[in-house]
């Protein structure tokens, strides 16, 4: 005797997962849209829908991420396909694209240059471009599959930015007004790799040295460098790695430092300008 499927409303009663996270993988493992679902909870899968939502329930019980499972996270109101060889986009990254969208407002666009370091799905430079077209994006990223997916993001999004194939630490292309970046910066031996949906995301994009800070301390000095007069530089860091970072911008000679919390009050961003350099005394007869 054959079972029959389980009806919508079974599904969406299951224990195994949380209520949300069934009811969204059931419209992606079925088609429907959450209007389906209320409208007719009586209705009863196909044997493929069902056999995608088992599937999906598997996975996610072994802790793969919504987002890889779904094949997109939303960022910024945009939808950003992600797999396995880039990190996430996160809710707390949006405060990088606030704070450089507040610096382009300030400048000609036409003339603003913005530098994203290590792309990863390309959200923060395509972000960027959407909400200001004038603006010329670049964006680099050491992992040729991170740039593939940037670039297929880009090209659905309808955003036109230059991806570069580079080593955070090489020189970049010219001088910029605005630089961004969400490096790695886990520690190596940090217990929360081995936990959640970190377990699952590409080390190169996590781990930031030992102390989790080694690469910030690169970027800084290397991206510094490539800042033109009055420019900003704007790096997103763990929640404790403000004051280490505020530190490597003085190093590099950067100044009007300063890091802004994201929406849970943690300290998320940092950043720094470059200003003119202050004009030599002038010496000269009857001036000493």
């Amino acid at each position: 005797m054959t079972l029959a499927r389980p009806s919508i409303a079974e599904i969406l009663a299951d224990q195994r997962l949380v209520a949300l996270e069934r009811r969204v993988l059931l419209m992606a493992a079925s088609g429907l849209t959450r209007e389906d679902l209320a409208r007719a909870p009586e209705t009863r899968l196909d044997d493929l829908a069902l056999s995608r939502y088992e599937s999906f329930v598997a996975r996610r019980e072994a802790g793969e991420p919504i987002a890889y499972l779904l094949g997109y996270r939303e960022f910024y109101g945009r939808n950003f396909h992600t797999d396995p060889s880039v990190l996430i986009p996160r809710p707390e990254s949006e405060l990088l694209v606030e704070l450089a969208l507040a610096e382009c407002s300030r400048r000609d666009e036409q003339r603003t240059r913005i530098l994203d370091i290590g792309t990863g799905t390309g959200c923060l430079a395509i972000t960027l471009k959407l909400e200001r077209a004038k603006c010329e994006l670049i964006a680099i990223d050491v992992s040729r599959e991170a740039l593939t997916v940037a670039r297929k993001n880009a090209a659905r999004l309808g955003a036109e930015v230059i991806w570069i194939h580079s080593d955070l630490s090489e020189p970049y292309p010219g001088k910029f007004n605005v630089i961004v970046s969400n490096p790695p910066y886990i520690a190596a031996n940090d217990v929360h790799l081995g936990q959640g949906d970190l377990r699952f995301e590409p080390a190169l994009a996590l781990i930031g040295g030992n102390k989790g800070t080694e690469l910030i301390e690169t970027l800084v000095r290397c991206a510094s460098k490539a800042l033109a007069e009055d420019g900003l530089l704007l790096i997103e860091h763990g929640h404790d790695q403000a004051s280490e970072v505020r530190g490597y911008l003085a190093m590099a000679g950067l100044a009007e430092i300063s890091t802004w919390r994201d929406l849970a009050g943690l300290e998320r961003v940092t950043g720094a300008r470059l200003k003119a350099p202050e004009p030599s005394p002038v010496s000269g007869p009857g001036m000493d």
